[in-house]
Formats: structure tokens, sequence, C-alpha cells
């Protein structure tokens, strides 16, 4: 019998990755999500036996939602830093209430593993250009990456010999996806490449980021399905390369060289401090992870989506922040004009 997995967030930008590269890998998946981007990104597994959806909110969950799961992987939540700015209190009680609520009920539902979807960028400011590890001290500066260390120190006393947590912290994402999102350094900047011949640099560029492909993710996180529990129970594993650590201006400047008569310009300043090279050779050392994607092929699959309108540079669901600020303000708009509850 396939072991059974599921994934919350399971419609989002990695998480409609996930649930076909587990379908392929042999597992039976429940996709939790509240589908605020639409039920299409993941309508491509819909007609497979092994495939389930269950729309819920994760602050909402019970322990019957947990029945025969094999292994919990956490992707939920609002996605980015500006999304999260746009309501703190909705964020804590989404990024973070919620997040440890359903790592409470899996373990008392009895399943065995919990992979829990940090982020790199919990390590904030950084160490002044200097790589940061996993034993490294945390500085967020953003409520996102202070909502994903908040969970890690509260799932971590979970982990124990019946349950096995583990925390990998992803490096920023990029790639092509069902739910294509044009709010991740790689991406933008492509898209803006395309259609505007144009690409932004904000704060001088001089700004780390290190990045990682979607489906190099998803390889990793089936990987620690699979992996003795004791080499992975309690650990934090950084998700990423070496390789691919890059300044802002860099990234720049390799898909300028992608595509024909495109201008960088760089602003000197902006509200964004974040800046933190990142050593990724734990996970390396421990798996012999090697992504398979780098930086040109992702930024080339993104070109590729323009060029044959596969992503939709218009789509307004591709700007995580600007789509959860339209649903606030129309939500706002119809509870205006309801009369007695009823619209019309």
């Amino acid at each position: 019998m396939a072991k059974h997995i599921l994934v919350t967030g399971g419609a989002g930008y990695i998480g409609s990755v996930l649930c076909g590269e587990l379908l392929s890998a042999g597992y039976e998946v429940t996709c939790v999500d509240r589908f605020f981007f639409g039920l299409n990104t993941v309508t491509a597994y819909q007609d497979d036996p092994g495939f389930h959806i269950l729309r819920a909110d994760t602050r909402e969950m019970t322990a019957a939602d947990f029945k025969g799961i094999h292994a919990v992987i956490d992707l939920a939540g609002l996605s980015n830093d500006p999304a999260c700015d746009l309501e703190n209190s909705l964020t804590e009680s989404i990024n973070h209430q919620g997040a440890v609520h359903i790592a409470k009920l899996a373990k008392a539902a009895g399943v065995q593993r919990y992979i829990y979807a940090s982020s790199c960028s919990v390590y904030g400011r950084g160490n002044e250009g200097q790589p940061v590890n996993e034993e490294s001290p945390c500085y967020p500066v953003s409520l996102y990456a202070k909502c994903k260390l908040q969970v890690e120190q509260n799932l971590l006393p979970l982990a124990d010999d019946s349950f096995c947590v583990t925390f990998p912290r992803f490096a920023t994402v990029y790639g092509a996806s069902p739910r294509m999102r044009f709010d991740l350094i790689i991406n933008i900047m492509t898209m803006f490449a395309y259609t505007r011949r144009k690409i932004i640099v904000l704060g001088g560029g001089q700004q780390w980021r290190p990045v990682v492909h979607v489906r190099d993710i998803c390889a990793m996180l089936i990987t620690f399905l699979k992996a003795p529990v004791k080499k992975i129970n309690g650990e934090i594993f950084n998700i990423g390369s070496n390789e691919q650590n890059y300044k802002v201006i860099e990234v720049a400047r390799r898909i300028q060289d992608l595509v024909s008569g495109v201008e960088v310009d760089i602003a000197p300043d902006d509200a964004d401090k974040r800046s933190y090279n990142v050593d990724f050779t734990k996970v390396k050392e421990a798996f012999g992870f090697e992504p398979t994607f780098d930086l040109t092929l992702g930024a080339q699959e993104v070109l590729a989506g323009l060029r044959d309108g596969s992503l939709d540079p218009q789509d307004p669901r591709t700007i995580t922040s600007k789509y959860y600020k339209y649903l606030i303000d129309a939500d706002q708009t119809v509870a205006s004009v309801k009369l007695n509850g009823r619209l019309l």
C-alpha cells in the first residue's frame, strides 16, 4: 500500500509541483488548501486515484483529517513578506498559530513524519556577507521570517522517537509552476526583461540572495520522506547550493544576457535590508544534494513559458500580495453593500 502524504498549501507555488512529483514517486497524496488561487493549479492530477483534495483552513483542521496519514509536508501560509505585512494579526494566526496547530494534531493522530517548510529568510541581515549555516544566529527582519523561526522553535520540542520533525530552510525559489509567482527575484526579473526590456534593481543590488529551483526543492522533500529517521529528526537543513548564492545585481546581469535589448536600472536604496549568503554544505554532505537547475536554466524555463503563452504575466494571481489585497478589498466591499446578509 502506498504511503499517504498530506501536503498543506498543496495548490500553491511549491505545492502544486510537489503533488505531481509525489504521485509520480508512487505516494498517495492529499492536497490541503484554501484554493484562493483556484483549483486549476492541481487540475492535472484530479483524475489520479491516488490524489485527494481537502479544501480547508489549517487553523480549523481536526484530528480526523490526519487519519491514515504517514507524513505531513507543511507548505501552508501567507507566502512572502509583502503579503504577510498586509495584516499582522492575520499573519500571526495563519503562519504561526496555524502551523503549530496542525503539527500538534498530526502528532496526536499518529503521523510519523512532519516536514515544516521554513526559509533562509530567518537569517535576515546575515553576517556581513559571510556565509551563514544552520548553527548561525538568526536575525529575521520581516514578520514572515519571524513567524517561520517561531514555528521552528515551537515544533522542535514535539520531535521524539515516534514523531520525526524536520526543518528545511528554503533558499529563494524560482522556476515555472502551475501556481506561477512573478514576485520572486529570478521569476520577476525574467518577466520584466521579457515584457518591459528593463530590470529595476533596488538597494544598489549588493544584497545577497541564495536561490533554488522549485523542482530541486521537491526532490529534496521526497528525499526526507525516505531518509532514516535518526538522520533528520529535529534537524535543520538549508536547501540550496553554495554555487547559487548571488548578489542581486548578479542575478540581473545574468538575466540581461538572456534577453536582447534589456536595460538594468540600479536604484541606490530601498527599504529591503535583507542580505544573507548561505552555506549549504550540510545538506550536500548528508544527502549528496546537487541541484539539477541553475539560474540560467530557470530563467530560460520562465522565458519559454512567457513566449509560448503557458505563463501569463498579466494574471493578477501571480503577484501574491496584490492578489491578497484584492481579495481583502473585495470582501470588504461586498460586506458593505449587503443588506440583511444578502448581496442581491
